[in-house]
């Protein structure tokens, strides 16, 4: 999901086992603007306001359980399937692994 931070906090709580928090830093507030400029969407004000939205969220960062700068979206891509798939191999999230582990011994 891409969600603010009061949504994440929310389903994190509502589903403690089941969530994982990736927050997406820009490389840096002007690198994030000027990304924003460059989509030619928005005007002044609605950039202006998500700026100011941006820096509130960001203000949350220590509330995620992994954070990834965007330098670049492939190596930010890379990152984020990279903690889908740690998360996949945890040992909790692994359904029968118990009865699997006891046929080997």
């Amino acid at each position: 999901f891409d969600i603010d931070c009061q949504g994440a906090a929310q389903l994190a709580a509502a589903l403690p086992r089941d969530v994982v928090r990736v927050f997406i830093l820009p490389p840096s507030i002007s690198a994030l603007e000027a990304r924003l400029r460059a989509r030619a969407q928005d005007s002044d004000d609605v950039v202006a306001r998500r700026m100011a939205r941006a820096r509130d969220e960001i203000s949350h960062w220590d509330q995620y359980d992994y954070v990834i700068v965007n330098h670049d979206v492939a190596a930010s891509l890379d990152q984020l399937k990279a903690v889908v798939a740690a998360e996949q191999q945890r040992r909790d999230r692994q359904t029968g692994l118990a009865a699997f582990v006891d046929d080997l011994a």
